[in-house]
């Protein structure tokens, strides 16, 4: 896991330090994870392909709502980046209903079309 430095020398709240390979806002450069915190990649977010993330900065979270998707009932909440205020056409799991679903909680989507990757791409 790297090192998370809450500064005020940046337009955003949290900067990662010391990771290898980080993903930010497509819209601003705010960094959103660790590439160590993505868990799957084949998600579908509500327009486009999306990751599951384990923890995530920078990140703002609407008023919760239950839905229904593929994999059963979720209590979600949109996710917009802190810093830009953009809509990340993703969502937080705060509840999953069915047993099996249970590892989604707390765990963010991020679309694909939010997010760039910085530091040691190769």
């Amino acid at each position: 896991m790297c090192e998370v430095k809450m500064t005020r020398f940046k337009s955003f709240q949290a900067y990662l330090l010391l990771c290898h390979r980080i993903y930010s806002c497509t819209h601003c450069s705010a960094h959103m994870a660790n590439h160590d915190e993505l868990l799957s990649k084949p998600f579908q977010g509500s327009q486009r392909g999306a990751c599951l993330f384990n923890l995530v900065v920078n990140m703002g979270c609407g008023p919760a709502e239950k839905q229904v998707s593929q994999t059963g009932w979720h209590t979600v909440a949109d996710i917009y980046c802190e810093n830009c205020k953009t809509t990340l056409g993703g969502w937080k799991y705060e509840h999953a209903f069915e047993n099996n679903q249970k590892s989604k909680e707390d765990k963010y989507i991020i679309q694909l079309a939010h997010m760039i990757k910085n530091n040691g791409w190769d």
